[in-house]
């Protein structure tokens, strides 16, 4: 206890030097979490909107079936088995038939993927419920970057082009009924969105789909003949993927944060060393050990990381909060990078990401503390109150 009243005391006694190191490590304390914060916060952004919107508790695929190539897409469907027939029935599953086709807009023809989907639908977030619709026209259901690209609004009719199951193309009229505003591009860039039994019955391909989604709270995921599940840990691998090459990258950012704080502190240390000679000359002649001598510099250089915990709680903890709260607006330019983000990110702190990183800084800084103090180990008194080093 002595030694940490002396230390803190000494620590204090320091003045603009102390706080100067406090202000940079604690500014290292802010940034890392905040930056962790940032790129969580995205990860559960993210995550959260493509599982409401699109893959829910998981997906049947038929084993044709590649989303990464449309050449499969013309064998990839299937009848629908027994075993995948009974939670549909029950309103747990919703199939998804997926067709190449073309639509027509604006002077020009583009290339898109005709998707059918049960309007009752309930697994997925997606507002299918507007192709309900009772009318003559064949109702289509787009998203709004989709409506932006080909020029497209509520109400519109595009002619629309595919091939049936025989190879034979034949086109039809519809009418947009709904441009559908969401975060998740993957349901909305190039795709139309059809009422499943029509576009089953326009492609002759009756009782048949390309996948199925599975609702959240169904339980057991039997294997099926010809279909192969994917459940959400699959599914959203690539951005767990890209999490991951973002932190490493942040990573590099860190150690730069950490290696300027400790190149202070150290900096600190060797300073106080060549300064305070005779006193721990002094120290020593009055009962202190080389080992407690060593313990008081060590603590003086580690209390720096305390103090620099608690200052950054003052300023840093309304702002990530705020942060957290109110999120980042983001520029429009995002919305075109394929991310399943909103106008705003909101951060996401945890208590393991704020200790972890709390505790990596303290250890960090009591060994950069330590090293330079190791040289007291072969002081002697005698020459430490004469001002020099053996």
């Amino acid at each position: 206890m002595t030694v940490l009243r002396l230390a803190w005391r000494n620590l204090i006694g320091a003045g603009i030097r102390t706080w100067l190191n406090v202000l940079v490590l604690s500014l290292s304390f802010v940034v890392i979490v905040w930056v962790q914060g940032f790129l969580e916060g995205m990860n559960a952004q993210v995550r959260d909107a493509m599982i409401a919107a699109e893959y829910a508790g998981g997906q049947y695929w038929h084993e044709k079936y590649d989303p990464y190539d449309p050449f499969t897409l013309v064998d990839a469907h299937g009848v629908l088995p027994p075993a995948l027939e009974e939670p549909i029935l029950t309103g747990d599953a919703a199939p998804v038939l997926v067709v190449q086709g073309s639509i027509y807009s604006g002077g020009a023809m583009r290339p898109v993927l005709l998707k059918g989907v049960d309007p009752s639908q309930k697994v997925v977030s997606m507002p299918s419920s507007f192709l309900a619709q009772d009318s003559t026209e064949l109702p289509a259901l787009i998203g709004s970057r989709m409506a932006k690209s080909a020029g497209l609004k509520q109400g519109d009719v595009v002619t629309i082009q595919w091939r049936d199951a025989h190879g034979t193309f034949d086109a039809r009229e519809a009418r947009v009924v709904q441009v559908m505003t969401t975060s998740v591009p993957s349901i909305d860039v190039g795709q139309v969105w059809l009422p499943l039994e029509q576009l089953r019955s326009m492609t002759d391909m009756p009782g048949q789909a390309t996948f199925v989604t599975v609702g959240r709270s169904s339980r057991g995921r039997p294997p099926v003949p010809g279909w192969v599940f994917h459940d959400t840990g699959d599914l959203l691998k690539d951005l767990a993927e890209l999490i991951k090459a973002k932190s490493v990258g942040a990573s590099v950012f860190y150690v730069i944060l950490l290696f300027l704080a400790m190149l202070a502190i150290f900096d600190t240390q060797i300073l106080s060393l060549f300064r305070r000679r005779k006193e721990m000359g002094t120290l020593m002649a009055l009962g202190m050990t080389r080992g407690q001598v060593i313990e008081l510099f060590t603590l003086e250089g580690a209390l720096n990381g305390v103090i620099a915990a608690v200052v950054g709680a003052v300023y840093g903890i309304p702002v990530l909060a705020y942060m957290a709260v109110h999120g980042i607006a983001l520029p429009k330019v995002v919305d075109s990078m394929g991310f399943a983000i909103g106008e705003r990110l909101y951060s996401t702190y945890t208590p393991g990401l704020v200790l972890g990183t709390t505790v990596l800084v303290l250890i960090v800084t009591t060994i950069v503390s330590y090293m330079p103090t190791r040289r007291i180990a072969k002081l002697k008194p005698t020459d430490a109150l004469r001002g020099r080093w053996t």
